[in-house]
């Protein structure tokens, strides 16, 4: 005798899988609602009937939007692709190119290179929803449907995401210009040793890797200052904090200007490769494709 297990969701209601998919990804009853056509109401009853027939809850209710909860991250990971493919199939480009480009990566690198490079774009009627954060949750993000592009910091694993190289970040060693005088003259690295170190953690990530790679010896230092925004690490260096190692883009117009200085000029610097990231296959949404083109030419000029 087979009986039906009363847990299992049998056949689901496509409808409710893309108002789910809307909700997960723009993080909002009312967002998807918007860029479904739908009412907020009617949004609300899709939502509950298919929590109802899962048996499990989706999404956590807040005042300002709904959060997933493990469950839909899960679902969302499943059912993205094949519901991307259909809207390719079906050609359901209305409400789809309504909808937000959302992308994500690391703050400094979005609000000093990014943003400015997709001007452009919004003075076209593209809209635009940013996200910060570390490379490897804001991938996890991207599997589960959060954002459509991330640029990250390191090529992600697995097959799941595709990744094209995006730019090559420089790392440079600088201090204000009365930092540099006191300094010329005498020999790197060891000159370094006593004099104020800013950082962004106490572990000293970025600076501990240029040691590596230029000098060859492990760092061995404090910091005096840290601060986990590459920007406040700027504003601090360039008010005579003290030292740092920066990456190039960040810094390059207070190196331009002389209120910055280069300690030291390798011939080989410490490099990174950022990617752009997203899921594999054609996007559905036609402006995701924009935004991705867009930065990748802009990029042969960052």
């Amino acid at each position: 005798m087979n009986e039906r297990d009363p847990h299992r969701p049998g056949t689901l209601d496509l409808n409710q899988l893309r108002t789910f998919l809307a909700v997960h990804r723009t993080g909002s009853f009312t967002a998807a609602a918007q860029q479904l056509g739908l009412s907020q109401s009617t949004v609300t009853t899709q939502i509950r009937a298919l929590e109802q027939r899962l048996h499990h809850e989706l999404f956590q209710r807040r005042a300002r939007g709904a959060a997933p909860l493990p469950y839909a991250d899960e679902l969302a990971v499943r059912l993205a692709a094949p519901l991307d493919q259909l809207a390719r199939v079906t050609d359901e480009r209305p409400a789809a190119a309504s909808a937000p480009v959302h992308i994500a990566g690391p703050a400094e690198f979005l609000c000093s290179v990014v943003i400015p490079s997709l001007a452009s774009l919004t003075a076209d009627g593209v809209q635009l929803r940013v996200a910060t954060g570390l490379t490897e949750p804001l991938l996890e993000e991207l599997r589960a449907g959060r954002h459509d592009l991330v640029i990250a910091t390191q090529r992600p694993r697995g097959r799941t995401l595709h990744a094209e190289p995006l730019f090559d970040e420089e790392f440079v060693l600088v201090a204000a210009p009365e930092w540099a005088e006191r300094l010329s003259g005498r020999e790197l690295p060891n000159a370094l040793q006593d004099l104020p170190l800013v950082t962004y953690a106490e572990d000293l990530p970025i600076a501990r890797r240029y040691w590596r790679h230029v000098f060859g010896r492990r760092l061995q230092a404090h910091a005096a200052l840290t601060v986990p925004d590459l920007r406040g690490i700027l504003a601090a260096v360039g008010a005579g904090m003290g030292w740092s190692v920066l990456p190039r883009y960040l810094c390059h117009a207070e190196l331009t200007a002389g209120s910055l200085r280069l300690l030291h000029d390798p011939e080989d610097p410490p490099i990174n490769t950022g990617y752009l990231v997203g899921r594999p296959g054609l996007p559905a949404h036609p402006d995701v494709a924009r935004v991705r083109d867009h930065l990748m030419a802009a990029a042969r000029n960052w």
